[in-house]
């Protein structure tokens, strides 16, 4: 809510609010709010929460952040044309986060972590093909 929209206290001297006053303030500020309003406000905490659940190790909850990425996925194109740009861009690091993860955090910069990155062949060797193994990077579906 934004501080425009915060009741005002009693002035001073004055006795605080009633019931009905208070239902009555309640009410106007209902009249005011958009329910695009209230999507932008779930989709950000929901893109917060995500990432939270992604990155912090004591949090860490994969299933939870891969579901709060599908959820705004799924709303992304009832947001209001110059909101949507924004929330793309977020989902886009947050869909990053979660792919990196996945992978087991391997892509990691050697700066944040204090160790050198792992080395990898850069072409398998001829007398051992490598096995196909699936992706383990998350794509939106229907892409």
């Amino acid at each position: 809510m934004e501080e425009s929209q915060v009741p005002p206290g009693p002035e001073p001297g004055q006795a605080p609010p009633d019931q009905e006053e208070l239902q009555r303030r309640l009410e106007e500020q209902l009249r005011q709010v958009r329910v695009q309003d209230l999507l932008l406000e779930s989709v950000a905490s929901i893109l917060n929460l995500s990432a939270r659940r992604i990155a912090k190790q004591d949090e860490r909850d994969l299933e939870q952040g891969r579901l709060g990425i599908d959820a705004v996925r799924a709303v992304l194109e009832l947001l209001e044309p110059s909101q949507r740009e924004q929330v793309r861009e977020a989902l886009s690091q947050v869909q990053m986060l979660y792919a990196r993860e996945v992978q087991g955090g391997v892509d990691e910069a050697p700066e944040r972590s204090g160790e050198p990155p792992p080395e990898r062949p850069t072409e398998p060797a001829p007398e051992q093909p490598q096995p196909e193994r699936p992706s383990r990077l998350w794509t939106p579906p229907g892409t």
